[in-house]
């Protein structure tokens, strides 16, 4: 882990999506953090210590959904499968999300996958109850949002991302992003197509590795379109019970609560998600595992 001196930054962007504004004045305590995304090799050591299996691994529960399809209560996560012909950004996310029977951490493209070479690769298809149980098992926490934006912009203030005002500074890739059009286009140019190997980038000024790209990774904050709003203290119960229930998509007919999501990922592209910058926030479902979502650590003193 690294330390991290707390001090006063300014958070968010007017600039770029409606949920990042307005910039605002925010402070955080010191903390430690970890220099990488937490990885195969270290999720699995927790699994074989503890024989956890991860929610991508169990059936769902009918009970908690109801109306599903039979077929869609089975073990699985979603994976990004690029489509094999152009298709507009605009449309459904199903034309590159694929509801994956026997998809999870340990075959992160499906059932025939394995991570036999990728040890050093971070660790998806994590739910939040698959990360809080790393956490409780390391004896560390998740980050809240202004403590990983933060950190990423590692002393940086007012500039696009957590290495300076260029994407691609002097023509070199600072992180694991998608080159060309998405979803069908990966031109590759930065030469990975899905995850890269952790610290495969140079570090930030804070000596942390792929806080911009590679995954994006869960905060402890529920979601909110209105990020102004102070987080609901963790000793008021009624205040987070509202916080949770505010985060639920109106249009979920499961109203399942979210977290706020960092750091972009490999799939963010100029054309459709411009989110590998330190500003940028994304809502993730709790019960939700992906190909693209991982998580790192922090230890607060």
């Amino acid at each position: 882990m690294v330390w991290i001196e707390g001090g006063q930054f300014t958070m968010g962007s007017n600039h770029h999506y409606p949920e990042e504004r307005p910039e605002r004045p925010a402070a955080v305590n010191g903390f430690w953090m970890d220099r990488t995304p937490v990885t195969n090799r270290e999720f699995a050591r927790f699994v074989d210590e503890t024989g956890y299996r991860t929610l991508a691994e169990e059936a769902p529960d009918p009970a908690a959904y109801p109306g599903a399809m039979p077929d869609m209560l089975v073990a699985s996560s979603l994976v990004f499968q690029s489509p094999a012909k152009p298709v507009d950004p605009r449309g459904p996310v199903t034309q590159w999300w694929s509801f994956t029977a026997g998809a999870d951490w340990r075959h992160p493209t499906g059932p025939a996958s394995g991570i036999a070479d990728l040890a050093d690769h971070p660790v998806v298809h994590v739910a939040l109850v698959d990360v809080e149980a790393y956490l409780d098992w390391a004896g560390l926490s998740l980050p809240r949002e202004a403590e990983w934006e933060f950190a990423a912009r590692a002393g940086l203030e007012l500039v696009e991302y957590a290495w300076g005002s260029e994407l691609v500074p002097g023509g070199v890739h600072q992180a694991n992003t998608w080159q060309g059009a998405f979803p069908y286009s990966n031109l590759r140019e930065d030469g990975w197509e899905r995850t890269s190997p952790v610290g495969a980038y140079p570090a930030n000024a804070y000596g942390l590795h792929d806080m911009i790209g590679n995954v994006w990774e869960w905060t402890s904050d529920w979601w909110t379109d209105s990020p102004n709003a102070a987080p609901a203290k963790s000793c008021c119960s009624t205040a987070r019970a509202k916080a949770l229930q505010d985060s639920m998509d109106p249009h979920d007919p499961a109203r399942i609560p979210r977290r706020v999501l960092k750091g972009g990922s490999h799939l963010c592209a100029p054309n459709y998600c411009r989110r590998y910058r330190p500003a940028a926030r994304h809502a993730h479902p709790v019960d939700t595992s992906t190909s693209h979502v991982g998580f790192r650590a922090i230890l607060r003193p």
